[in-house]
């Protein structure tokens, strides 16, 4: 498939005064510290701050309608209540998916300004064309999930739009991943089980294993909770380790091998965690405020390295 709009992307991307590429800004659910996650005022204000690239979560409706909405209850962000599943799209687009947003001063500013659930269709036509649009499918259901996407796609690229050449599928479920696969063009980040093992084996070994093949998309936290666990005859040992550093030079190292591997930081949200991301070569950061993120990657493209 075309990689047009990741061309597109990067020139809109910009490069430091040392003429280095920078890491492209991801709006995180479209930029979920700064407006209700995934919803079109999110996107709206995801592309005034001018984010790189897009970052929606999805799930499909009962009546196998794609919809942008993250939790596994409608409760946890929404005026409504019960899984996605379970409604219909005409009842899950009626629905307020900023009525549990909190602003900086704690009020809730969208349960009398309502900004509504919308499906990935709407989603699709706000978001212009140039950018590229990275799709966590969160549904439970991937024998679902899938054919609707699959279907909402194939129906804007008849009506003369390019959906499927710039959209690329993300889950942390690989059942989800493996559903997609089933369709010739769709494009597909690595799994994270393939991801999480070749990281963690380079840090705790060194060694590079496996590395990614040539076009590859991995994406991972740049810190994690992880806990480590050793067997032994009679039992075993547990260690957690809170906010273990799962990247270092060594493992981004492993995963650029091949240089057309894209690299994408999960949790950067403060200029140091950027700073860090540019130093891993990373492609790309998830940030969940496109507007505080964008105006770090600002200041970072117009300071030496």
């Amino acid at each position: 498939m075309s990689e047009r709009w990741t061309a597109s992307a990067m020139d809109a991307g910009g490069q430091s005064a040392g003429g280095e590429r920078l890491p492209l800004v991801i709006a995180h659910r479209a930029g979920t510290a700064d407006f209700p996650e995934n919803t079109l005022r999110a996107i709206d204000g995801a592309l005034a701050h001018k984010a790189d690239l897009m970052w929606l979560s999805v799930q499909v409706s009962r009546d196998g309608v794609p919809v942008l909405y993250r939790p596994a209850d409608l409760s946890a962000l929404t005026d409504g209540t019960g899984n996605v599943a379970d409604h219909d799209a005409a009842e899950l687009t009626r629905l307020n998916a900023g009525y549990r947003f909190k602003d900086a001063s704690g009020s809730y500013p969208y349960r009398m300004r309502p900004t509504l659930l919308p499906t990935l269709e709407e989603a699709l036509r706000r978001i212009p064309q140039r950018m590229g649009v990275l799709l966590d499918m969160k549904s439970a259901d991937a024998q679902a999930l899938a054919p609707a996407i699959a279907k909402a796609l194939d129906a804007l690229e008849d009506q003369g739009r390019q959906e499927w050449s710039r959209v690329r599928f993300y889950s942390t479920e690989k059942p989800n991943l493996d559903a997609m696969a089933s369709y010739p063009q769709a494009r597909l980040f690595e799994d994270r089980d393939t991801t999480r093992t070749r990281l963690v084996t380079s840090r705790l070994t060194g060694d590079c294993l496996n590395a990614p093949a040539s076009g590859t998309w991995a994406a991972f936290e740049l810190r994690r909770d992880v806990t480590v666990t050793e067997r032994f005859t009679l039992g075993e040992g547990r260690s957690p380790v809170k906010q273990a550093m799962m990247w270092d030079r060594t493992a981004a190292a492993c995963f650029h091998t091949h240089s057309s591997v894209r690299t994408v930081l999960i949790g950067i949200d403060s200029k140091d965690d950027y700073t860090t991301a540019r130093r891993l070569d990373a492609y790309a950061v998830l940030a969940d405020s496109p507007e505080r993120m964008m105006k770090i990657k600002d200041e970072a493209a117009r300071a030496p390295r």
